[in-house]
């Protein structure tokens, strides 16, 4: 027979495990809102809903083939659009999302008829809330 202390480690593992299985899945349901309000917010052109997901100070970056490197506030990027229609012809598909503590990182693609944008969002744990903070993106043909 297992003496009690034994038993006592056992549950304690069991109830360890449970808790960062929990802790987990909900960052990463909580994530996946982000994110999905970035790509909502985007495809709608809804500049309230891009807030949401955004951190004020939040960079975009990207290699231009005619300017080279650019970097922006991503939020002043997207302020820009407000007013424009909402985008047609647009699938948004998030490829993977890695989460270690407070940190997360996650690749979406955003599929137009001729081309496929390719980001990659790194989003940290502020005061209990999800946030993009940097969005890199680079474009490639679609293969359709």
């Amino acid at each position: 027979m297992k003496s009690p202390t034994f038993q006592f480690l056992i549950l304690l593992i069991i109830g360890s495990s449970s808790q960062l299985f929990f802790a987990q899945t909900s960052d990463y349901a909580m994530v996946e809102h982000t994110i999905n309000a970035y790509l909502e917010g985007d495809t709608n052109k809804d500049f309230e809903t891009l807030k949401l997901a955004f951190h004020p100070n939040a960079t975009m970056k990207y290699v231009s083939s005619k300017s080279g490197y650019q970097e922006y506030n991503a939020l002043k990027v997207f302020a820009a659009e407000k007013g424009r229609e909402p985008e047609k012809n647009r699938t948004n598909s998030i490829a993977y999302i890695s989460i270690t503590g407070k940190a997360a990182h996650a690749k979406l693609e955003i599929t137009y008829p001729k081309r496929v944008v390719v980001d990659y969002v790194n989003l940290l744990k502020i005061d209990g809330e999800w946030k993009i903070v940097n969005k890199i993106f680079s474009l490639k043909p679609n293969g359709n």
